[in-house]
């Protein structure tokens, strides 16, 4: 599922200066305003999506959200790659980027609950680390579609590598229509039985087996736990209280681990470094997305530190490193930039491959795992939708 959400994100980056691409849609070539703009429409589209979940997700449930924003998706694709000649197609590629981001967001924020919500939790943490770790794959795939890609006729070029995550959509939709919902959203809704039937099917046992028994009332202890006296459900404004129960405090240290995530630059890095290849080093384009393409790969590699060493090393120092590093890379990069001529900038390639790998190693899947930890069981759910339908949104390429 985050393979589609990264794929999604990190096609662009290799079609936005083609030629082919440009050739097409006439406004982008040569003005990085307009390149700019088209990129960062989806993630307004993401922001609306996934504040719709956060709205919706309890009324439709974690698969049915899923499968609705992996359609959006779809639909959105569909909108793009059609898109021809002497018929406004800017305005219509624009238009489906943003319907896609509505879908991605809707994705972005129910996926992480869904994961949660059937895994156990001796080993959730590495689970929220292998999904980060996914991202960063994700993003590789892109790039290097993208290469391929570049090599054939101009409407394969960009029309390919959008149409391409048209195949991880179906998947998600098959997945989901294969998997059961997620246990504890059954017995939040009074689907007891059936919360105790994917209980037993996730555990590998009878239904009436002990274990499934006390998963069940650890469930119904943690939804009670979650509502107030009289029944009703925690509120939106119960986070914003302080007291020994410090819920404010928890939610804005948990949001902002997310919105440095992204302001730090990698969406940046992700999307321009070819940009910067051609622009500031002067190498061709096909140069610099076989540049990038590598890069991806340190990034996917180093984006599986966190299975081995989060239990081992904790959040704390994984954070606090991984900033050293990326505040080490671009010290190197605005170094090497400052001379303005193509021989110094080389150094800011590497500068920017050490940063994607301090990236991907610490930033990339802590601001997942984070939060969810710093919250108490009454307010999780409600801080966690919102870290993910806000903060990450937070910034636009």
């Amino acid at each position: 599922m985050r393979l589609l959400t990264k794929v999604v994100e990190g096609v662009m980056s290799g079609i936005i200066s083609d030629p082919a691409f440009n050739n097409m849609y006439t406004a982008t070539k040569g003005d990085n305003t307009m390149q700019a703009t088209v990129t960062a429409v989806y993630e307004v589209g993401c922001l609306v999506g996934a504040i719709f979940a956060l709205i919706a997700g309890e009324l439709l449930g974690r698969r049915r959200m899923v499968m609705i924003g992996a359609s959006v998706m779809i639909i959105g694709v569909i909108i793009q790659v059609t898109a021809m000649p002497h018929s406004i197609p800017l305005l219509q590629f624009i238009f489906g980027r943003v319907i896609t981001g509505i879908g991605n967001g809707m994705n972005t924020s129910t996926i992480p609950t869904y994961q949660a919500e059937c895994s156990k939790t001796s080993n959730r943490g590495l689970l929220i680390c292998i999904e980060g770790g996914t991202i960063a794959i994700g993003t590789l795939i892109s790039y290097w579609i993208d290469f391929g890609a570049h090599f054939g006729p101009p409407d394969l070029v960009w029309r390919f590598p959008i149409a391409f995550q048209v195949v991880f959509g179906v998947f998600i939709i098959w997945g989901m229509a294969i998997l059961p919902e997620s246990p504890r959203y059954l017995i939040a809704h009074d689907k007891i039985k059936e919360g105790q039937t994917v209980l037993a099917a996730l555990a590998g046992c009878e239904i009436d087996d002990h274990h499934v028994e006390v998963e069940k009332q650890l469930v119904i202890d943690s939804i009670r736990a979650e509502t107030r006296s009289g029944g009703e459900r925690t509120r939106f404004r119960d986070l914003l209280t302080g007291g020994p129960s410090q819920h404010f405090r928890r939610m804005i240290v948990g949001a902002s681990s997310q919105f440095f995530q992204q302001i730090s630059g990698c969406n940046a890095v992700i999307y321009y470094l070819p940009v910067l290849l051609e622009q500031s080093i002067g190498q061709s384009h096909n140069f610099a997305l076989l540049i990038g393409g590598i890069n991806m790969i340190c990034y996917a590699i180093f984006g599986t530190f966190s299975w081995f060493f989060v239990e081992k090393i904790g959040r704390r120092k994984l954070f606090l490193g991984g900033s050293y590093g990326q505040c080490a890379a671009m010290i190197i990069v605005f170094g090497c930039l400052i001379p303005g001529d193509a021989q110094s900038a080389k150094g800011a390639v590497f500068g920017l491959f050490l940063y994607m790998c301090f990236f991907g190693a610490t930033w990339l899947p802590l601001p997942w795992l984070y939060p969810a930890e710093l919250s108490p069981i009454k307010t999780r759910l409600r801080p966690t939708r919102f870290l993910h339908a806000v903060t990450g949104r937070s910034t636009s390429p």
